[in-house]
């Protein structure tokens, strides 16, 4: 085993005593650890720093891309919640394969596990994790965004217990105004995808399912972003979101089901 501990402590310097192949399969193994230390300090900071730095190959990135893709149905939680992390990185140093994206669209809707911290697994994040991948794909040019904006609502409406409490609906918000931003999309496009939240939540302001406090959050936070802009990824400045008034005008007609009476 590598000491990984000097590696980061050496600014994440790459050991030069084994091929970089057998580098990365090991951190790819410890990305499965119930250890939170060796996935998340160890595996994740040291492939998400090479992967910035360009130290992987291409072939090496989309190999490793093949090797996420295919964990989003393991039986572990961590394994499941880490493989849009490292996909995310890949994505964002300009790596992308069309079949990464069904896997990861059926996970994200359809995971039920939504503990942002477990005090023995450390982070585990699911719909954060699975958010900061769904911004990266909207803005990829190559994917359809209207996919993404729909399978953020998706992700939102699915019925749970579970009422999200670390950032999540901020991480999802941003994710989507991200989305927003691609120019292609026309007014429907930018609107119509929030058509399922006018059936997929109860209505009546005495409501206080998950469901419809996650994505009553998700949307507020979402709506300050329309009106005042974005910052994307390596940004200085905040980007206008096209349509922004049709946009708000129909997270205000979604919103009025659950908070009808304040305005």
């Amino acid at each position: 085993m590598t000491d990984w501990a000097a590696v980061r402590a050496d600014d994440f310097a790459v050991p030069a005593d084994r091929p970089l192949d057998e580098l990365v399969g090991e951190l790819s193994g410890l990305l499965r650890s119930d250890d939170p230390v060796e996935r998340d300090s160890t595996a994740y900071s040291t492939l998400a720093t090479w992967i910035g730095r360009g130290v992987l190959s291409e072939a090496q990135l989309r190999e490793l891309g093949d090797e996420m893709a295919r964990r989003f149905g393991d039986a572990e939680i961590q394994t499941r919640t880490f493989a849009p992390l490292i996909l995310d990185c890949i994505v964002s140093a300009g790596v992308y394969e069309a079949s990464w994206v069904p896997p990861f669209e059926r996970w994200y809707v359809a995971e039920t596990d939504l503990r942002g911290y477990d005090a023995k697994l450390g982070w585990l994040h699911a719909v954060a994790h699975g958010a900061d991948l769904l911004g990266t794909l909207g803005l990829y040019p190559a994917v359809e965004p209207v996919e993404m904006l729909r399978l953020g609502i998706g992700r939102l409406l699915t019925p749970t217990e579970y009422v999200l409490r670390d950032m999540e609906d901020d991480r999802l918000a941003y994710a989507l105004a991200c989305t927003l931003t691609r120019s292609e999309l026309t007014v429907e496009d930018a609107t119509e995808w929030l058509v399922p939240a006018f059936t997929g939540i109860a209505p009546g302001g005495l409501s206080v399912s998950p469901v419809n406090t996650n994505t009553t959050r998700t949307l507020r936070a979402l709506y300050v972003f329309v009106d005042r802009g974005v910052r994307l990824p390596d940004a200085s400045e905040a980007t206008q979101i096209p349509h922004a008034a049709e946009i708000k005008a129909q997270l205000v007609e979604v919103l009025r089901l659950v908070t009808r009476s304040y305005f």
